[in-house]
């Protein structure tokens, strides 16, 4: 018989031992119980990550008749503003159907790059039109991606020159704090806002354009058939709310801007970095039920002017009207500026003078 040495009887015991510890993990693994089991962990880690996403806080709620900033978190720190910048695409769409270069009935060309924008959107295809109104219904319930772009495009020649016109008439509004870098708020890293920036705007936007402001309270629309909701819940549900946006991306966490009228008194208020969309809305009912008593009643003036010498905008191409223009209706007359809030947290308004120069905000 053959010796076999001490050392070597022991290294084979553990290579036969390792060798069926491999079969027995082979085996487990390729029990559907086992996986099962293990995709419902991976799940769970990843339910626990999104449970632990905290988006940085945000808040402003703004006397709508004379500017006084009635709540303020965080109100001016930078953040992601989401599809809260389709306001702004929305704003500069609002200047030209006031100036008669386009209509409603004016159709628009969609491209290949705004049919390959992510969802939620129409789902449009390269070589259809859209119609302006039904792209501002598209914005305003569904916020959709591609209907942004094709304004942008249809607009500005291009998204990025669109964008570049939406952080001019950011400037010219006085919101400092944002630089726009595409037209329906998917992520950037660039796009940034502030809460007293979006609140500017949402006084702005209804101001500006009380005709086409309407569109912000609708609260369904259906395009080819399908029916869409807005997503601002609290449309038709919290007494005196007729707007105006939603937006979400993991970024920016639940973000909400919303106007409300109540018999004399008016506020906007926004809400930025929500952990989900049922918390921002219940933060944003009870924003609204604490300070809406505390809002003037007196009748307002104008809060928000646009500066008179704002920086230049390139000449943009627009679609061919189906529809004869109309002459151009006039500015709002002469308003007041934003401006910083002081230490007792009001913002003061006063009529735009010679000689004075506010900081705006």
């Amino acid at each position: 018989m053959r010796c076999v040495p001490v050392g070597a009887s022991r290294r084979l015991r553990w290579g036969c031992l390792g060798l069926a510890a491999i079969v027995a993990l082979l085996a487990l693994t390729s029990d559907p119980a086992d996986a099962r089991r293990r995709h419902k962990r991976s799940h769970a880690r990843l339910a626990s990550i999104a449970s632990s996403y905290d988006p940085p806080y945000a808040a402003i709620v703004i006397d709508a008749k004379n500017g006084g900033v009635l709540h303020a978190a965080n109100p001016d720190a930078p953040r992601h503003p989401a599809s809260l910048t389709k306001i702004m695409t929305l704003y500069l769409l609002f200047e030209r159907l006031e100036s008669g270069k386009i209509t409603l009935e004016t159709q628009m060309p969609v491209s290949e790059e705004a049919s390959s924008q992510a969802p939620t959107k129409l789902g449009l295809k390269p070589g259809e039109t859209l119609k302006v109104e039904d792209a501002i219904k598209g914005l305003v319930t569904k916020s959709a991606n591609d209907a942004a772009v094709v304004i942008a495009e249809a607009l500005g020649g291009s998204e990025d020159e669109f964008a570049r016109a939406m952080t001019r008439k950011a400037r010219a509004l006085g919101m400092k704090n944002t630089t726009y870098r595409n037209a329906n708020g998917l992520p950037n890293d660039e796009q940034i806002t502030s809460a007293r920036d979006q609140a500017l705007l949402g006084i702005a936007i209804q101001e500006r354009f009380p005709k086409y402001y309407r569109y912000f309270s609708t609260a369904s629309f259906v395009y080819r058939g399908n029916a869409m909701r807005n997503h601002n819940h609290l449309l038709g549900k919290v007494e005196g709310v007729d707007g105006i946006k939603t937006g979400f991306t993991r970024d920016s966490g639940f973000n909400l801007t919303t106007s409300v009228k109540r018999g004399p008194r008016a506020i906007v208020a926004v809400v930025l970095g929500g952990r989900s969309a049922a918390s921002r809305d219940a933060r944003m009912r009870d924003l609204i039920e604490t300070y809406i008593a505390q809002a003037s009643t007196k009748q307002p003036a104008a809060l928000v002017a646009e500066a008179a010498k704002s920086e230049p905008t390139k000449p943009e191409p627009t679609p061919v009207p189906t529809a004869k223009p109309q002459l151009a209706s006039a500015d709002s007359a002469q308003a007041s500026l934003f401006r910083r809030a002081p230490t007792n947290c009001r913002l003061q308004s006063r009529p735009a003078q010679p000689r004075q120069s506010p900081r705006s905000r």
